[in-house]
């Protein structure tokens, strides 16, 4: 085995390890919420932004800062309001003078955008030309002003939130902007223990102390292991199928879709979806991706790429029920589960 596969095993071992480590210090601090938890690590480690959708009161917030500071990353929140400006978010241009010389020349303010983990609370309460302008630093990692280009730190995740409750002056993302995001989650209610402990955690003295787990300079490299995980044809050919099943247009799909499907995924979809089942595969110490892995990290990857049809919203169906369906009614190509026990057990170089 060559010394390149020996040190990418390690720093496999390494991420799982850090991903259990994890898993136990946001335990500490945030009760419940396992899947969010996990499907957060899965975003951080794929290099993807997520967005978080649930009522308030449900610890989003704690979930994002806890994270950030286990791994030892710079964290912003910006609340989004009706009035925040895009200057606001990205920085802007001020004119200095040096008071010795008397000379002028402009000098740019860097926003809270650079950062680590941005924050972005509410996007949805701030209008569409204040949502665009996190588009260029979520897609090229860097923000553009007075004719200059002003990189971002490494790494870089979005993080945003949307309240469901409330829907009058909210301003809906555009399906551009949603594409951007690898996962859209759902942050659902406690169960009954989880939340008779919240009361009991939440309302004491007691405050946990967090172990940093990674720093963030180890992060980058790890996210480059995450995208050498190797994956067969037979997965990446199950991976295609489930996102072409969601177009009207596409020869073989099944019947509902045509009823209740007006746009579906396009191919960011499934680059989505192979990057976020190599992670989880990373994550868990594995080699190599499954079928498992990609049916996983379906319905976080393409509820927010499938738009419905007025008929499917009057029969009650969601983009979440519709790809549950397609779970079901896509089958993986005949040896797909041989052809994982094939994948090589190092990394190809």
């Amino acid at each position: 085995m060559s010394t390149a596969a020996d040190a990418d095993l390690a720093q496999l071992s390494r991420l799982k390890d850090a991903h259990q480590s994890l898993r136990e210090q946001v335990a500490q601090i945030v009760v419940g919420q396992d899947e969010v938890i996990e499907q957060l690590m899965i975003s951080i480690f794929a290099g993807g932004h997520c967005i978080l959708e649930g009522v308030p009161g449900l610890a989003k917030t704690l979930m994002v800062s806890t994270l950030a500071e286990c791994l030892e990353l710079s964290f912003t929140r910006i609340q989004f309001t009706p009035d925040l400006m895009p200057s606001d978010i990205t920085g802007t241009e001020v004119l200095q003078e040096d008071r010795a010389t008397g000379a002028r020349q402009l000098r740019f303010v860097p926003g809270p955008v650079f950062t680590n983990v941005l924050l972005a609370d509410e996007i949805n309460r701030t209008p569409p030309k204040t949502q665009a302008a996190l588009l260029e630093a979520m897609q090229e990692r860097q923000v553009s002003a007075g004719g200059h280009r002003h990189p971002l730190s490494e790494p870089f995740f979005v993080l945003a939130t949307q309240n469901p409750i409330e829907q009058e002056g909210t301003y809906p993302l555009p399906e551009a902007q949603l594409d951007r995001f690898l996962f859209k989650v759902f942050v659902g209610y406690p169960t009954r223990d989880e939340e008779r402990q919240i009361y009991r955690v939440t309302t004491g003295t007691e405050r946990k102390v967090l172990t940093k787990v990674l720093s963030g300079e180890e992060i980058p490299p790890l996210q480059k292991l995450v995208r050498s995980v190797p994956v067969s044809d037979h997965c990446l050919d199950y991976a295609m199928a489930l996102v072409r099943a969601t177009r009207a247009a596409e020869p073989g799909r099944p019947a509902y879709i045509d009823k209740w499907v007006a746009w579906g995924a396009g191919p960011r979809a499934g680059q989505g979806l192979v990057l976020a089942a190599k992670a989880r595969a990373a994550l868990q110490g594995r080699t190599s991706v499954t079928i498992e892995d990609l049916r996983a990290v379906a319905h976080p990857v393409l509820r927010h790429r499938i738009v419905t049809t007025y008929a499917a919203q009057a029969e009650g169906e969601t983009p979440d029920s519709i790809i549950t369906a397609l779970l079901r009614d896509i089958s993986a190509r005949p040896g797909a589960d041989q052809a994982n026990g094939y994948v090589a057990q190092v990394f190809r170089s």
